[in-house]
């Protein structure tokens, strides 16, 4: 696990959890996209998470869809995405992590990106269509290169599965809360306890659950020690963060345990 993400961990108590929130870098368009990171960061987020846009975004529900089509369209890229991180590592020791599919990855190389990657100062990736067992090159590239590789796991995944997982995880492991794409409204109940067992099954592995669209979703969201609960910030929110009319930072789950 990188220092940045290592830091986080050690801050937040055993039963206490930490906030990720995630944008797509490009919508509305990549400059203000780089002022709705550096609002995101003051307004109090553990972990900012860069979410290049992809074209056919097949985790992804309409919300997040649309706004990978509008930030494609403004100018948005992974490797636009990797140019923001740069630049918020210029001025900030906050954790970053690259979110994005496979194909740009392969069509770049997965030796130039995770170059890419590291130059630009991003902690960790995480590749939402690359199963644990897959991606040998890319983690082997991304260890010599001291960049995390992120593997999820779902309600749904199998025993074999959550132990790839747990071999393969170089920093947290990403939790998806919902059976489906991302931007459900509610949580299963089931993904609260699932949560909790998965959290023990791992071990000392860090846990970010996730995919849920919007921060008002906080009574829902799963809680459980040592988690992190992960936000999608849509930009109009995040930027009337930056304009000032709220000082309030991402709301947290109260600190409670397994």
């Amino acid at each position: 696990m990188s220092q940045r993400l290592s830091r986080v961990r050690r801050r937040r108590s055993s039963a206490a959890a930490s906030t990720e929130v995630s944008l797509r870098v490009g919508d509305p368009d990549v400059e203000a996209s780089l002022v709705v990171a550096r609002a995101l960061l003051a307004a109090g987020a553990d972990v900012l998470e860069l979410g290049a846009p992809f074209s056919d975004p097949t985790a992804d529900g309409p919300v997040i869809a649309r706004a990978s089509a509008r930030a494609i369209a403004a100018g948005g890229s992974m490797r636009a995405a990797i140019a923001v991180g740069a630049r918020l590592r210029a001025e900030s020791d906050a954790p970053l992590v690259l979110f994005g599919y496979c194909n740009p990855i392969v069509v770049r190389g997965e030796r130039a990106t995770v170059e890419a990657v590291a130059d630009a100062g991003i902690d960790a990736m995480l590749v939402v269509d690359m199963p644990p067992e897959e991606g040998a090159e890319l983690r082997a590239e991304a260890r010599a290169r001291g960049v995390d590789v992120i593997p999820l796991l779902t309600p749904t995944s199998s025993t074999s599965r959550i132990a790839a997982a747990k071999a393969s995880a170089s920093g947290f492991v990403y939790y998806v809360s919902v059976t489906g794409v991302t931007g459900a409204t509610t949580v299963d109940p089931f993904a609260r306890d699932a949560a909790c067992m998965l959290r023990l099954a791992l071990e000392i592995r860090p846990v970010v659950v996730g995919s849920a669209s919007t921060m008002p979703m906080a009574p829902a969201a799963p809680r459980c020690g040592r988690l992190t609960v992960r936000w999608w910030a849509p930009p109009s929110s995040a930027r009337s963060r930056s304009a000032g009319r709220t000082s309030q930072g991402p709301p947290r789950p109260p600190p409670t345990s397994c």
